[in-house]
């Protein structure tokens, strides 16, 4: 028998306002794979009262579905943005610019928290208690609400490069490796909004492959 995926509720919130950790927040990430971009991460206290119908992980989401979502949250809900750059993930490693992106969007947020719900395995070095869920962005409303925002934003973002940056296809395949985006690094090089240190970014570089006009100095 097939049974129906389980969506995201409020009910570990609920348990942790019950509990005493007002206010608890959600945090989540997008864009550690691609090879250009930044990762942006999010944290998200939504209100009780008003949590949107329909949160899940955003990867779950037709685009359509997330930017409704996007909007539903940031009218309901507070909300913090962080963005680690290519020079932050070159200079230290993905993890520790993830790690790094995930707690500044925590001290961003209006309302220090006193609980963080985590996606993953991984603890951001924050200030107060904060708790790893594994699948959280599917099991969890604040973390499905953080992914939601994060990927809207990351989306627009990448999409604005395309316009930026034309024939590397941004807007498309969002920096990921796809053959879209090799076939870019061979005709153009690489150029300021790549991960140098992403193993096919560092291999044009070392062929030369750098596009003069938005490389690094």
């Amino acid at each position: 028998m097939v049974t129906a995926r389980q969506k995201p509720d409020f009910s570990v919130e609920r348990a942790a306002w019950a509990a005493g950790d007002v206010p608890v927040a959600g945090v989540d990430e997008v864009g550690r794979g691609p090879w250009a971009g930044p990762v942006v991460a999010c944290a998200v206290v939504l209100d009780p009262a008003r949590v949107p119908e329909g949160l899940d992980d955003s990867k779950k989401l037709s685009a359509a579905r997330r930017e409704a979502l996007f909007e539903a949250i940031c009218a309901t809900a507070e909300v913090s943005l962080a963005f680690a750059p290519p020079a932050r993930i070159d200079g230290y490693n993905i993890r520790q610019a993830t790690l790094w992106a995930l707690a500044r969007a925590c001290a961003g947020l209006p309302r220090a928290p006193k609980l963080l719900l985590v996606d993953g395995n991984d603890l951001p070095p924050v200030p107060c208690a904060a708790r790893t869920i594994i699948g959280g962005d599917a099991r969890v409303a604040s973390i499905a609400a953080a992914s939601i925002v994060a990927k809207v934003t990351r989306d627009r973002l990448m999409a604005s490069l395309g316009l930026a940056h034309p024939g590397y296809g941004f807007e498309r395949h969002m920096g990921y490796g796809t053959p879209e985006h090799q076939n870019a690094l061979a005709a153009l090089g690489v150029c300021r909004h790549h991960r140098r240190s992403f193993a096919p970014v560092r291999a044009r570089l070392g062929e030369g492959m750098t596009n003069e006009t938005g490389c690094w100095r």
